[in-house]
């Protein structure tokens, strides 16, 4: 993997989608789910997609993250047009390039929060002795280092959150996938959480697409693209995104 351009270090577009269609075939009939999208996510942006129930976000989303491939359309990833790599590649591609926030955390419940860090770092072959520092550095970024040895279902529902943030972090993911990631929370911590995205996006120079039914969510987000009818639609432009972050 080591031979792959990062685009997005060198100003391109990290997450890259053109004319990307998806359909079904069902009996006589095919059902048009995706009908060209079109997407460019540049380092340091959080583009919200949003869209009502059955609009296809979850198929878009499985396309973003390499579990489905589409009928046709290009879609690259830090320059690597990703379908053409073989599934074990792409398996590779995702640990190693991306990483994923979901709704349920998906926690290890008997096991420490150092546990649940070290988990994707011994699949992407890590080295022992360099997981303290990867797992530390991404706990730090969510302010939970102090929970390191906790296990992870004495956590708040809060805290687990952000722990599966620092997961996704500790690979050094350029592009990072997140499927309502505030769809569990009040309104205190789900604010807390995208302050983290933010400075995330900020720091770490690091693309995002948030899938969220939530306005408040998306607001937070640098733009808002709505799926329509199997299009996305909305700003593609980059905006300045106002700094409503808390102090962490």
């Amino acid at each position: 993997m080591s031979n792959y351009k990062i685009a997005g270090k060198s100003g391109g577009p990290v997450v890259e989608v053109a004319d990307l269609i998806k359909t079904y075939v069902s009996g006589e009939e095919t059902i048009s789910v995706l009908k060209g999208i079109n997407l460019k996510i540049f380092a340091g942006e959080m583009v919200a997609i949003m869209g009502p129930s059955g609009s296809g976000k979850s198929t878009l989303l499985f396309i973003l993250g390499i579990f489905l491939a589409p009928t046709s359309g290009v879609y690259k990833v830090c320059g690597v047009d990703v379908f053409n790599l073989s599934r074990p590649q792409q398996a590779a591609f995702r640990r190693e390039r991306m990483g994923f926030v979901f709704q349920s955390c998906d926690l290890l419940e008997n096991s420490t929060v150092y546990e649940n860090l070290e988990l994707p770092l011994i699949y992407a072959g890590v080295r022992r002795r360099e997981r303290p520092h990867r797992i530390k550095e991404a706990l730090q970024r969510v302010s939970l280092e102090h929970r390191i040895q906790q296990p992870s279902n004495r956590l708040s529902g809060g805290e687990r959150q952000r722990v599966a943030i620092a997961r996704a972090l500790v690979n050094q993911p350029e592009f990072i996938l997140a499927d309502e990631p505030t769809g569990q929370l009040d309104r205190e911590n789900s604010q807390r959480v995208m302050d983290y995205f933010a400075k995330i996006a900020d720091e770490a120079h690091t693309a995002m697409a948030v899938v969220t039914h939530d306005a408040t969510t998306a607001d937070r987000c640098t733009r808002i693209c709505m799926l329509q009818d199997g299009f996305l639609v909305g700003d593609t432009t980059p905006i300045p995104r106002e700094d409503q972050s808390q102090d962490l």
